[in-house]
């Protein structure tokens, strides 16, 4: 597997492209002027306690208030973690017993502001880094990665990292760990480089809670190009290539004294073509917007983002196949599974995701296609989960939503159809304007009235419906002229009283 990290940097954005054997598998963009929250620690303020919904609001100085639920509150929390680094909560006492509005506290963003909602807060404080994850105020213990599934491994993870700790921490201080996938093939030299730089981080955050004015920020995280050394560089990736002199310098310092081993790869791109055209990474971006999506073999997918879900339907298009209809149904779904796991990347959808497969009448093919899925879904970072093939022939799937799909980051609702992704027909808007006008008239008395519309339902007003017109204005008593408005989308009318 050869991997190339593309890093593209402007005044205004910061733009990532994971490239895998030349095909563009992830995109990630950070804007100067928007950037995610997650992992940001606050000294927040309670502006609001609901006893109903076990759940506050917290001022972090955001454009909304943030959400934080009696079970994210870790005083809340009694019972030990488990190896996936999450606490098992337990039955403790009501939010309104542990939080008063006005109070001040030490909170920490863990889902950034989706659509409508604030973002989601915890006051149990976790602090990436390389190969660790550090969590201060519990109780000692050491998690690890659910994904590094060897015991044989994980047991020796455990123990180089406990040759590592702190003595007080051995003997139960507080200071819990999780070591994360990347930590299978570090050093002790490299893990005791990560265990200090936690450390530091949390030192620097409790001076600073100390003196810290209400709503001021303790802990940034690192902006993307530094996260793609933190959480993207593995030891498939070849090259990390970005174009930006001044952030290429910065990159490499942070390699050389955080992570030594990707220095070495960091390359700044000087030509005078664009970086990402020259990978055609521009191109991608705007397929990667689109709804449908075209399989190389003639058939196609088409994708629907909505509030609650996200639809995926796949269809055989122009492919013919070349053996027999339900061969070339299993070719076409297996070809979707791929290319389905790696758009749910690139879009960065989350939630809950139905995909509709082509119906395979034998058993061995579905199980096959399902493989195939959850094989292609395995290189994902994201944390998600999969149902077999529900009654109706779908396939239920659920992928954790931490940030807003590309979709919401580079789009807004259409201005002319409100995001239904359709428009009255000019037919429709007429027959629109004929009932508005037989109400004006009953209301108001006037010498005229005037339509102002768009250009396409005045022509069907002198052509098509003129007759129309004319019986109503015969039937009202007024005459009715007509003015086209060119600013106007053809939904828009109004009638004006003269």
């Amino acid at each position: 597997m050869s991997e190339e990290i593309l890093i593209n940097v402007t005044p205004q954005e910061t733009r990532v492209a994971v490239i895998e054997n030349g095909v563009m598998q992830e995109l990630h963009v950070e804007r100067t002027a928007a950037r995610g929250l997650v992992g940001n620690v606050y000294m927040g303020k309670v502006v609001r306690v609901l006893p109903g919904m076990q759940s506050a609001f917290v001022d972090i100085a955001g454009d909304r208030a943030a959400f934080l639920h009696v079970a994210d509150i870790w005083g809340h929390r009694h019972s030990a973690p488990n190896n996936s680094g999450g606490a098992a909560g337990s039955n403790g006492p009501p939010i309104e017993q542990l939080l008063q509005e006005g109070q001040h506290l030490m909170v920490q963003v863990v889902k950034d502001p989706l659509g409508t909602k604030g973002a989601r807060l915890s006051t149990q404080i976790s602090i990436a880094g390389r190969f660790l994850v550090y969590l201060p105020q519990d109780e000692a213990y050491i998690g690890i990665s659910q994904r590094i599934e060897d015991e044989e491994d994980r047991a020796q993870l455990r123990e180089k990292l406990q040759r590592l700790l702190p003595c007080g921490e051995k003997k139960g201080e507080k200071g819990g760990y999780i070591i994360r996938t990347m930590a299978e093939m570090a050093s002790e030299a490299e893990l005791a480089f990560d265990l200090a730089y936690l450390r530091k981080i949390w030192a620097s955050i409790q001076e600073r809670a100390q003196t810290a004015a209400p709503l001021a920020i303790l802990y940034q995280d690192l902006n993307l190009s530094l996260r793609v050394l933190r959480d993207f560089v593995g030891e498939g990736t070849a090259a990390i290539v970005i174009d930006a002199p001044e952030v290429h310098r910065a990159m490499k310092q942070f390699a050389r004294d955080y992570t030594p081993a990707s220095a070495e790869r960091i390359n700044c791109y000087q030509g005078e073509r664009p970086l990402f055209d020259l990978y055609g990474v521009e191109t991608e971006i705007e397929k990667a917007l689109a709804r449908r999506v075209n399989l190389k073999s003639g058939g196609y997918l088409i994708i629907d983002q909505t509030e609650a879900l996200t639809t995926v339907d796949v269809n055989t298009g122009g492919f013919v196949g070349v053996r027999s209809f339900d061969d070339t149904i299993f070719k076409t779904n297996l070809e979707a599974a791929q290319v389905i796991a790696r758009q749910l990347r690139l879009r960065n959808l989350g939630g809950i995701i139905i995909i509709d497969f082509i119906d395979m009448d034998t058993e061995e093919h579905r199980n096959a296609v399902l493989n195939e899925f959850r094989k292609a879904l395995a290189r994902d970072r994201t944390r998600m989960t999969i149902n077999g093939f529900t009654q109706l022939g779908l396939v239920e799937m659920t992928r954790k939503r931490t940030r807003e799909s590309l979709a919401h980051v580079l789009c807004e609702p259409c201005p002319v159809c409100a995001g239904r992704g359709e428009l009255k027909t000019a037919k429709t808007v007429c027959y629109q304007i004929l009932r508005e006008l037989t109400r004006e008239a009953r209301q108001f008395e006037a010498k005229e009235f005037r339509i102002l519309a768009s250009q396409q339902v005045i022509d069907l007003f002198l052509d098509e419906e003129s007759q129309g017109l004319a019986i109503l204005s015969d039937d009202i008593g007024k005459p009715v002229s007509l003015q086209v408005e060119s600013l106007y989308n053809q939904e828009q009318f109004d009638i004006v009283l003269m």
